[in-house]
C-alpha cells in the first residue's frame, strides 16, 4: 500500500488552516524560557557541595511538590481535559530523562561547560536519527537545513577546545551519551503530551527518574546530604529554576510545537550556558563564539514551522505538509 509523498516534522511541520496561533506562540516562548532556565543548571552542578549523582537526584526530587501542585491545579482548572497516568510514554521519558542527567552530571564535572552543553544540546540530531529508526518518520528540507545551521553555530561556540584534550575526552563522550538519551526524552514527552496535560507529565516522568536517581546516589555517592545552607540552596535552585520551571515549561511547549523544532530552539540553551559560565566561572566568550550564537538564532528562523499565511503566500517551499485532498484538487484545478 503505497504512501502519499509528503515531507513532515514528527508533530506536522505546518501549523494547519485550523491551528492557533496564539498557541504555537505560547509553545514557542515556553520553549525559549525552557532553555534559558536549564542552562544555568551547568553552573549549578559545579557549585553544588554534593556528587554528580546526588545533585541530580536533588534536582528532580526537590522540584516534585512544585510539580504536584501545578498538576493539580491545572487539573481542576480543566477537568475535562485527557489526564492518563503514567502511560507508556511517559514511563519511557522518565527513564529516559535518568540517563540524560546521569551522563550530563557527570560530563559537566570532566569538560568545560561550553562543550559540555553543546555536545548535550545536540538532541535534535538524535531526535532526527531516532525518530527516523525507531518511528520511520522523516522531516522536511527546511527542517534539515536548519539543524544544519545550528550545529554549525553550535560548532563555533566551542571550536577552541574542541581540538584533542585527553583530560576532556571522557567528559566530551559523556556530553555526546547526554544529547542521545536527551532525544529519546523529547521524542518519548512528545508521544506523551496527547493524552494527558504537561504537568501531569511532568509530575510523573519526575517520580520515575528521582527514584531511579536516589538508588545510583544511594550507592555511588560518599554523602548524599549538601553540608551547608550555601549547597542546600544551589540545589534547591536546580529543583525549582532548571527542573520544574525548564522541564515543565518544555512539556509545555511539546505539547504546542513540532518536536524536532522544539528541540532545535534548546540550542539556545548553549548560548546562554556560555554566558552563564564566562559571568560564574570565568570561560571566555570570543567574538567567534557571539557569532555562532547569531548563527543558531538564524537556524531556529530557517526552521521555524511555517504558518497558513506563508502557504498562502507561497513561503512554504520546503516545510509544509500537504494533505493529500489539497494536492489533489491542485491537480484538478491544472
Amino acid at each position: 500500500m503505497s504512501q502519499p509523498d509528503t515531507e513532515y516534522d514528527m508533530r506536522s511541520q505546518s501549523l494547519g488552516e485550523s491551528e492557533d496561533t496564539k498557541g504555537f506562540l505560547l509553545g514557542l516562548v515556553a520553549m525559549i524560557l525552557a532553555a534559558l532556565a536549564m542552562s544555568i543548571s551547568p553552573s549549578l552542578v559545579r557549585l553544588a557541595d554534593v556528587g554528580p549523582f546526588a545533585s541530580a537526584f536533588w534536582r528532580v526530587f526537590l522540584a516534585l511538590p512544585i510539580l504536584w501542585i501545578w498538576m493539580r491545579y491545572a487539573e481542576v482548572a480543566e477537568p475535562n481535559a485527557p489526564r492518563a497516568s503514567f502511560t507508556i510514554p511517559t514511563i519511557l521519558a522518565g527513564i529516559a530523562f535518568t540517563g540524560d542527567l546521569f551522563f550530563w552530571h557527570l560530563s559537566i564535572m570532566r569538560t568545560t561547560i561550553a562543550n559540555a552543553t553543546f555536545f548535550a544540546t545536540m538532541a535534535p540530531l538524535w531526535v532526527v536519527i531516532f525518530g527516523w529508526l525507531l518511528l520511520r518518520q522523516r522531516v522536511s528540507r527546511a527542517t534539515l537545513l536548519g539543524l544544519l545551521v545550528c550545529l554549525a553555530g553550535g560548532t563555533a561556540l566551542v571550536v577552541q577546545s574542541l581540538a584533542f584534550n585527553p583530560d576532556r575526552a571522557v567528559g566530551d563522550a559523556l556530553a555526546i551519551i547526554t544529547g542521545a538519551f536527551f532525544g529519546l526524552y523529547f521524542l518519548a514527552v512528545g508521544a506523551a503530551r496527547p493524552g494527558t496535560n504537561a504537568a501531569r507529565v511532568t509530575f510523573e516522568l519526575s517520580v520515575i527518574t528521582s527514584a531511579i536517581l536516589f538508588l545510583i546516589a544511594f550507592f555511588f555517592e560518599p554523602r548524599i546530604l549538601p553540608q551547608s545552607i550555601s549547597g542546600w540552596c544551589v540545589l534547591l535552585a536546580l529543583g525549582l529554576i532548571s527542573h520544574a520551571g525548564g522541564q515543565g515549561l518544555l512539556s509545555v511547549a511539546l505539547g504546542r510545537l513540532p518536536t524536532v523544532f522544539s528541540s532545535l530552539v534548546i540550542f539556545l540553551e548553549s548560548i546562554a550556558a556560555a554566558l552563564f559560565a564566562w559571568f560564574l566561572f570565568g570561560e571566555n566568550v570570543t567574538l567567534l563564539q557571539a557569532l555562532g550564537g547569531i548563527v543558531i538564532v538564524a537556524g531556529i528562523w530557517i526552521a521555524r514551522p511555517r504558518t497558513p499565511e506563508d502557504r498562502r503566500h507561497g513561503k512554504c517551499r520546503m516545510g509544509c505538509r500537504y494533505r493529500v485532498s489539497e494536492r489533489s484538487q491542485s491537480m484538478k484545478r491544472r
